[in-house]
Formats: structure tokens, sequence, C-alpha cells
């Protein structure tokens, strides 16, 4: 099972304590899944749809709570593989219209009857109606990645007007900072911060997907901070390597020429250690010294080898210009 899955079966367990909130839940999930059609007579017909068992039998209980209403919920399969689809209904006989008004979604203007869009403001007056708001949003268009792979958190809008609203209501809760976005598909109201995410589970009362997301995010970041440590010791040991592969170079190269006993006692100890151990790090090679050095002298004087070794060849060209 998804993240989202189980993210969405642990909200469909949520039950609002108020009637304010089981009105503005409703409301969401109405405006984000469903699809309002006439009947006869001009009378009005609800139709939510879902591909979650849970989410539909949820809001049948929130509907029939709330509205004293009993939904119907077909079952549809669609595709060779199956998939179902949850459909409830609510029947122009069973009060479609009277809902539709109070959720905020048939207004009147000049007499006449009009689908409204966006988002109800007298809904999400409390912060506890937002709260509620989204949780419904999220759980009729809403999806989010595994936080093992990604941070996206999305909701599906039908419109731009509700995008933005949805945005807004995203915004009114401290560092939420949600955007929105235009695909093929329609609007998307997004979230691509983990922090952001976490908050947003926390505030749809999705308590135990929040610990779950926090677990698998440090564990990620761990498992990161890991991999580039690593990848930085390698980087140095690979760089060390070189360096040391070039002094041994730059040595023998005194030595073949020049011969080591014409280096200063000094530099002559710190080349014959470099080339009796070659896989040793600076730090190590002073301590092997008499006496002993620290690093940066050390690099003082394999960088004195270094100039010697880079004044051979020239001296060499020099001789054969002179002769």
């Amino acid at each position: 099972m998804s993240f989202a899955s189980e993210t969405k079966n642990e909200l469909a367990r949520i039950v609002p304590e108020k009637k304010c909130c089981m009105l503005a839940e409703i409301a969401a999930f109405i405006r984000f899944s469903g699809s309002v059609g006439l009947s006869g007579g001009g009378r009005f017909r609800i139709v939510m749809t879902t591909e979650y068992n849970a989410i539909a039998r949820h809001y049948r209980i929130l509907i029939k709570q709330y509205f004293s209403v009993d939904a119907e919920i077909e079952v549809e399969y669609s595709g060779t593989l199956g998939r179902r689809r949850f459909i409830l209904v609510i029947e122009p006989e069973q009060s479609a219209e009277q809902i539709l008004r109070e959720t905020g979604m048939l207004m009147v203007r000049e007499g006449f009857n009009y689908i409204t869009d966006g988002i109800y403001g007298g809904l999400i007056r409390t912060k506890c109606c937002r709260k509620a708001y989204l949780r419904g949003a999220f759980l009729a268009a809403g999806t989010m990645t595994n936080p093992e792979k990604a941070y996206h958190f999305e909701i599906k809008a039908g419109t731009e007007t509700l995008a933005h609203d949805l945005r807004r209501l995203f915004n009114a809760f401290a560092d939420i900072h949600a955007l929105v976005s235009h695909r093929k598909q329609g609007y998307f109201v997004y979230l691509k911060r983990a922090e952001r995410i976490l908050d947003i589970l926390a505030i749809m009362g999705a308590h135990t997907q929040y610990f779950a997301y926090e677990e698998t995010r440090l564990t990620k970041e761990l498992r990161n901070e890991a991999n580039r440590r690593s990848n930085c010791d390698q980087a140095n040991i690979d760089k060390s390597l070189a360096a040391s592969e070039r002094q041994i170079r730059q040595i023998r190269s005194i030595a073949e020429t020049r011969g080591l006993s014409s280096l200063p006692e000094k530099l002559r100890q710190v080349a014959q250690v470099r080339l009796a151990h070659p896989e040793v790090s600076l730090a190590e090679l002073g301590s092997m010294l008499t006496p002993p050095l620290k690093k940066s002298g050390v690099n003082s004087r394999l960088r004195r080898l270094a100039e010697i070794a880079e004044e051979i060849p020239s001296a060499g060209k020099d001789r054969s210009a002179r002769s």
C-alpha cells in the first residue's frame, strides 16, 4: 500500500466532533470529488467518486449524521485489471438541493440557481473548520509521494479559482506556502518541502503517518549524509594517493639525476621515508621522522622537493644548449 493510501485510510477514520467541521469536510469532499447533475423537472443530483471503499463509507456516515440522508454507494469496475470506483449518489428526493445550498455550492442570482466556484467562505471561518476542509479536499483529490523517493504533496482542483482558493486556505496556516501549477490534467495545489508536508499531515490529523513520514525522512537524510561523507572520504583518499604518487615521481627524478645524497639532511630524510612508505598520510609520515614533524612541516619539505624536481629538466636543457 502506498504512503498516500495509508494516509487516506488514517484520515477516513476521523469523525469530526463539531457539526461545523463535519459540514466543512463534507463540502470539501463534494467540491473536489463530486459532480452535480440535473434530474427530471430541473432537480439536482449529486455524484461523488473515490477509489477507496473506506472513504466512501466514511462520507456515507458523515452525510447520514449531518443531513440524515442515506447516500447510496455504487461500485463500478473498469479496465482489464478490474479497478474499482466507489460512487456515492444523493438523489433529488434525498434533499440534494438543500445539501448543495448548505455546502455553499448552489446559490441564487437574479432569481436563478447557479453552481458556485471556489471555496465558500462561510464554511471555513474557524481554524478547526479549515483543518476539516483540507482533510476533505485531500481525501477527495489528494496524493503524495513516498518520502523515501521524494517530497511532494498535492491536491487536484477542477478550476483555477478553486485552486487559488485552496492555496489561500493552505497558506492561512503558518509556514505552509503552497503553490499552484497548471498541467494538462488541471490545476494542482502542491508542497515540495518535507517540513511543510509534515505540518499539513499534522493539521489534517494524520498523526500516525506524521511520525512515519518523519522517521523515513530522518533515515533518508542520515543515509544521504553517510553517503556524502563516504564519498568525501574516498575523494580525500584518492587525492592523497595521487599526491603521494606525484611526490614519489619527483623524489625518484631527483635520485636518478642528482642523487638523494645531494639533498640537505632534512629533505633527504623526508624523501627516503616517503619512498619507503608511499601509502601513509602526511601526519603519519611526520611521526616517522627523527625528530617527529607536524603535517605542515612535512608538507613544506615535500614542496621544496617538488621545486627541486621541477628545476631538473630545465637544468638539463640549459646544459644541452651550452654544449
